[in-house]
C-alpha cells in the first residue's frame, strides 16, 4: 500500500478513535450524575430502558475502539491492507468501507459462509 494511502486510513482511524472516545467519556459523566427522583414508574421505566440503549451502543463502541486500536497498530507495523486469509491485499474500496477489515471480500464471504453452514 502507498504512504499516502496509509497516511490516509492512520487519520481515518484516529478521528474515529477520538470522536468514540469522546463518547465514551460523556456517558461516563452523564452516568455519575445524581439519580432523578421518578415519581411516575412510566417515566422511571422509559428512564432506565434509555439508560440500558445508551449502554448497549457504549458497548459495541467499545469493541470497536478495540478494533480501532488494532488496525492503528497494523498500520504501524506496516501490515494495513494485507489479508489475514489469503495474505493479498485488500481492495481501497473495502478499507474505506471498513477500515478495521483484517480480511479481503472474498475471505469474508467465505469466513460467512463457512459461519452458516455451521449454524454459528
Amino acid at each position: 500500500m502507498k504512504k499516502e494511502d496509509l497516511n490516509f486510513f492512520k487519520n481515518l482511524l484516529d478521528d474515529r478513535l477520538q470522536e468514540l472516545l469522546s463518547h465514551a467519556d460523556s456517558t461516563v459523566t452523564g452516568m455519575t450524575k445524581p439519580k432523578e427522583n421518578f415519581p411516575d414508574p412510566t417515566d422511571r421505566a422509559a428512564h432506565e430502558a434509555e439508560r440500558n440503549f445508551e449502554l448497549r451502543i457504549r458497548d459495541r463502541e467499545h469493541k470497536l475502539i478495540k478494533k480501532i486500536k488494532k488496525a492503528l497498530l497494523r498500520v504501524e507495523n506496516k501490515t494495513f491492507g494485507i489479508c489475514e486469509g489469503c495474505e493479498e491485499n485488500i481492495s481501497i474500496k473495502r478499507l474505506k468501507a471498513r477500515p478495521v477489515t483484517t480480511r479481503c471480500i472474498e475471505c469474508k464471504t467465505r469466513e460467512e459462509d463457512m459461519e452458516r453452514a455451521l449454524g454459528v
